[in-house]
């Protein structure tokens, strides 16, 4: 069975230019909240996506995620469907109010014994389960106590580790402790745009530092609990930021938002500090005194790899006003998630753009691999996330197509093939999502999956794209882009 934790070396650089390492990990990967529903069920409680989706005006449509697919009853059928797609991993969330509804105390074992037969199932189908610790869904207790805001979160979610391991521990062999905390921290308390909906820069800027020392913490946990075979890592969207023109004042908006997007979490991650200029930057908001002694010893452990997501460029200039943050891409809102970047504009690149209004631009992932590359040249990288939205629909013949998606998709594989040509570790690929599903603030009204979701039913009609991946992870090779493979 393939594993997440391979180690692949980079490909020669004679290698043909279509074909993948061999090992290279194919995958696809969900979020419990965005999936699951189940919200009420064997003990769960709410998160704080449960009270920000049931918040009016919050989620288009007034969609919760109480539903979603249903996939803690049609788990089944949802591995039976990657069986047949032949990916070799599955990245999933666990739900932490299903597994510990107030985020304290013991476990409940309904929500335990969920994850335990999901996890049984893949493996007997062959595909590595890669668990995700937190895919953005604080018990609302915590919250209600301060929320990531407060230091005491990091130690709860610690605790939280400790559960998940000592009940998985003996099936799984990837753990990742958090998914995208740039949008828990910033969209979360910063612009207000996902939960708990919070507009506070400097309780951003505390998220993120919590965040950032929940994840040591976690790693702590884990290790004390797991086989040594186990690996652990960290999912980040790293920003792949670029400047409108070369002057010198839209340089230095692209290093502002690089630090708060990116440098923010890889500083203390992967080199024990926090960027000077970031300090710098944000030091009329606060003097960032909330970092004790000791924690980021405790935030800079060793990765076994890291998680990168990666699905649009991000275009800035020097701002003549105020800042334009609602082109930014993460949603409308009148409060920035950009503190102490007041003078900053965002652009949206021309081209063309998913049904997000994303530019697809595959250049912008070959470019942040290869900084990667250069940056952190020991740490291995997997492509945790890739994937577009597009408007989806089953045509008269029972069919979904989707030629825009895996258009995406070829111009992106293509992107990391080059990078590891390039001499970029780059180990595996998940594709984002496996089901259409909960877009969080855009409800089900945008659609990622591989699979096509008929909401009211629950019927699952794999795309025109999911055979597409199908047979690039079976053959390792991606096709020309007439779809015959070399």
């Amino acid at each position: 069975m393939t594993t997440v934790t391979r180690r692949v070396a980079p490909a020669p650089a004679s290698i043909n230019a279509l074909r993948f390492p061999q090992g290279f990990t194919w995958g696809t990967a969900t979020a419990a909240y965005q999936i699951e529903g189940a919200a009420c069920v064997d003990g769960r409680t709410p998160s704080i996506w449960d009270t920000y989706s049931h918040t009016p005006g919050r989620v288009r449509n007034g969609d919760t995620g109480d539903v979603a697919t249903d996939h803690y009853h049609r788990w089944r059928e949802d591995v039976a469907i990657m069986a047949d797609l032949g990916v070799s991993a599955y990245r999933f969330s666990l739900s932490w109010p299903r597994v510990q509804p107030t985020g304290r105390g013991p476990a409940v074992q309904k929500g335990l014994d969920f994850y335990r037969a999901l996890t049984d199932a893949l493996l007997e189908k062959g595909i590595e389960p890669v668990v995700t610790l937190y895919h953005w869904d604080l018990p609302q207790e915590l919250e209600d106590a301060g929320g990531w805001p407060e230091r005491v979160t990091s130690d709860r979610f610690a605790d939280y580790a400790t559960l998940a391991a000592r009940a998985l521990g003996d099936r799984v062999k990837t753990w990742t402790t958090l998914n995208e905390p740039w949008c828990s921290a910033f969209l979360g308390y910063g612009s207000g745009v996902h939960a708990p909906g919070r507009t506070d820069p400097v309780a951003a800027l505390r998220a993120a530092h919590h965040l950032n020392l929940a994840h040591g913490k976690a790693v702590e946990a884990l290790r004390a609990e797991l086989p040594s075979r186990a690996r652990t890592s960290i999912t980040l969207n790293i920003h792949h930021v670029r400047a409108l023109t070369e002057a010198a004042e839209d340089l230095d908006a692209v290093r502002r938002i690089d630090a708060l997007a990116n440098r923010v979490f890889t500083g203390p991650l992967l080199e024990g500090v926090y960027p000077q200029d970031l300090l710098q930057d944000t030091a009329g908001l606060t003097d960032w005194s909330f970092v004790q002694d000791g924690d980021l010893a405790t935030i800079h452990q060793p990765l076994d790899f890291l998680g990168v997501n990666y699905y649009t460029p991000t275009l800035v200039s020097a701002a003549s006003g105020e800042a334009s943050h609602g082109s930014d891409g993460h949603g409308a809102s009148e409060h920035s998630p950009w503190p102490g970047a007041d003078r900053v504009a965002f652009h949206r690149p021309e081209g063309s753009t998913t049904a997000m209004g994303w530019a697809v631009d595959p250049s912008g992932l070959y470019d942040l691999l290869m900084r990667l590359k250069a940056e952190f040249p020991a740490m291995p990288l997997m492509i945790t996330e890739n994937g577009a939205a597009f408007d989806d629909y089953v045509n008269p013949e029972g069919e979904v197509s989707d030629p825009e998606r895996i258009a995406y998709l070829h111009g992106h594989l293509s992107a990391v093939q080059r990078a590891i040509v390039a001499g970029a570790d780059v180990r595996g690929y998940f594709l984002w999502s496996l089901l259409d599903n909960f877009e969080w603030g855009y409800g089900y009204s945008k659609r990622f999956g591989a699979v096509y979701v008929d909401y009211p039913t629950g019927r699952r009609i794999p795309k025109a794209s999911a055979r597409w991946y199908a047979d690039v992870a079976r053959t390792g090779t991606l096709p020309d882009r007439d779809g015959e493979s070399r």
